[in-house]
């Protein structure tokens, strides 16, 4: 398993949407994606989409401005 960080500080939507889909995309299965923003409509629509694509929400967690979304692939 790996780990892939994806970074959308001060990117707004879709940017961050888009950046997730890209890297659930080439995950395997079991990697974790983990995405690191500011951007609040965001930090409440990524967990919505992973749930809607069926992947796992590990975690959610904030400092500051900045949140981090830890999710893991589930399927192909």
């Amino acid at each position: 398993m790996s780990e892939i960080i994806v970074d959308v500080t001060g990117e707004n939507c879709p940017v961050p949407l888009v950046e997730m889909r890209k890297a659930l995309k080439r995950a395997e299965v079991g990697d974790e994606v983990v995405l690191r923003g500011t951007h609040s409509t965001s930090k409440k629509e990524i967990p919505m989409a992973v749930e809607a694509l069926g992947h796992d929400l590990l975690d959610i967690s904030q400092d500051g401005e900045v949140w981090l979304i830890r999710i893991r692939k589930a399927k192909g």
